[in-house]
């Protein structure tokens, strides 16, 4: 068990290197028609290809993009890249289509089904797609979802080891020890951010095969509960694979061996391990960050999760990172976990959770440690607030939704806020807002830059200048964004990465 770790946390001065520990997201979510009906236009091709793109993706369907951010110490700083990636998708795809807000699909008929069913333009892929399809059907692989990647920076990890070498025989051993630490603990306190966080009560026509008793009134979270984006009952890993490292790692290559997944990728499990590509080699070479997979998107902020969520979730991590775990009985409580998390998300989301005291308990704990690490103003206006919403149900995300059910559905809902931020998005003067500092000609250098699947980072000379560094298959350019021209920014990418190949992508004008 890793004792002490806040009081090292202190010694060792490091909590301002942990509060900028490295955070990404990854966000799924629809494109859709003016009706809400799931998009049927193909992906947009001026886009680049799927093989390689960075930042925009596609999942199981190809209407369901996904919007992956680089890993950044600073929630300003990859919001304002997320922004920046909602904007570029927004105005690449179709006049006639909107992103849809929810994490549960819209109402699905039968020409829904068979349109994601015939269309599917990855090749690559195509074999675990049809096996998703015929194990699991349409409906439930295409619930959407909020992925926070989390890495403890490595100077922090290799001061704490120094209390621990007497206990491990390797930094490895201790790095993953401290991050199994963390996987457990959130999945442990899971039912939490189910409750704050949670915004799917209800399932749209076409989703359920048959009606259930538990879901005939809203709820906190579909998508979290056991109607989800579950593995089924009989994959033989169940919540019990969090019991060990060990465990994790056996568990899942049985499965696979015994033909119950297809990959590690099936694995749908509250918390990934991840940074290396086979299993067995966490073991030896160690976990390189978390994927946290539990958060619902949320219609209430145009990226789909917002900064004051991401402040709570970041420091809500940084505790579950130095709570001690208790392992008697590990596997116990960890099935008690499961079940204490299906009841959250399946309770009325106006009403106070059977799990208040506990939470009223863990805030007590968040802000006392806050305070005794001096915080951020943000973190502890975040857990303050978030205190509140504790005892108040009515702020939950799932509370605020039911004002807007219309006949068990929020289709008018969704469609009216999808509209709105494309509005939001489309009409701003501005290429790209939250890159405002850069001049126009800058903004549409990175714009096409993105599409076309170049990586972009904004830096300083030591002048202060600032410099956009652009990098494809390991090659940097370096540009002045003062000095970028107004000349055609494709042509200009092209002189830059002339292997990218002008006949893999449509052309298009702004």
């Amino acid at each position: 068990m890793l004792k002490n770790l806040l009081t090292y946390i202190k010694q060792e001065d490091v909590a301002e290197q942990l509060y900028h520990s490295l955070v990404g997201i990854e966000i799924e979510e629809h494109r859709i028609d003016k009706n809400g009906k799931l998009s049927q236009h193909p992906y947009p091709a001026n886009l680049g290809s799927r093989k390689y793109h960075p930042y925009l993706q596609s999942d199981f369907s190809e209407s369901m993009n996904e919007v992956v951010t680089d890993p950044n110490p600073n929630i300003g700083g990859f919001l304002d890249q997320l922004d920046t990636l909602q904007t570029v998708l927004y105005r690449s795809m179709g006049q006639d289509e909107f992103i849809w807000p929810l994490s549960m699909p819209p109402v699905l008929e039968s020409d829904d089904i068979s349109f994601i069913k015939n269309h599917f333009e990855r090749p690559a892929f195509a074999k675990y797609r049809n096996y998703l399809t015929d194990k699991y059907g349409i409906q439930r692989k295409i619930v959407t979802g909020v992925h926070v990647n989390f890495s403890v920076p490595e100077p922090v990890i290799n001061r704490l080891y120094t209390h621990y070498e007497d206990q491990f025989k390797s930094l490895v051993e201790f790095k993953n020890a401290l991050y199994f630490q963390l996987a457990q603990n959130f999945v442990l306190h899971r039912w939490l951010l189910t409750y704050l966080f949670g915004a799917s009560p209800i399932a749209e026509m076409g989703y359920l095969p048959k009606p259930v008793a538990e879901l005939v009134h809203p709820v906190r979270s579909i998508r979290n509960s056991i109607y989800g984006y579950v593995n089924n009952q009989d994959d033989q890993v169940n919540v019990t694979v969090y019991s060990s490292l060990h465990h994790y790692i056996d568990g899942i290559t049985k499965a696979i061996n015994n033909r119950h997944l297809y990959s590690p990728a099936e694995f749908y499990g509250p918390v990934r391990l991840r940074g290396q590509e086979k299993l067995k080699d966490y073991q030896t070479k160690g976990i390189s960050y978390l994927e946290f997979r539990v958060l619902d998107n949320t219609p209430f902020t145009p990226n789909g999760i917002s900064r004051h969520a991401l402040y709570f979730i970041k420091f809500f991590l940084i505790y579950l990172l130095v709570k001690p775990v208790n392992q008697d009985n590990i596997q116990e409580q960890l099935k008690q976990s499961f079940e204490n998390n299906n009841r959250v998300a399946l309770e009325s989301p106006d009403q106070p959770t059977f799990k208040e005291a506990e939470a009223v308990h863990i805030f007590d704990d968040l802000i006392s440690m806050a305070r005794s690490l001096h915080a951020h103003s943000e973190q502890l206006q975040a857990l303050d607030d978030f205190s509140e919403v504790v005892t108040h149900p009515e702020l939950t995300a799932s509370a605020m939704l039911l004002p807007h059910i219309k006949n068990h559905s929020l289709m008018t809902f969704g469609v009216e806020v999808a509209k709105k931020w494309k509005a939001h998005r489309i009409n701003n003067p501005k290429l790209l807002p939250a890159m405002a500092n850069l001049s126009g000609a800058a903004q549409k250098l990175i714009f096409h830059a993105i599409r076309l699947g170049i990586r972009y980072y904004e830096v300083r000379d030591e002048h202060g200048e600032e410099l956009l560094m652009l990098t494809y298959e390991n090659v940097t350019q370096v540009v002045y964004s003062s000095k970028v021209s107004l000349k055609n920014p494709v042509d200009y990418l092209y002189e830059l990465f002339p292997e990218i190949k002008k006949d893999a992508f449509e052309k298009w004008t702004l």
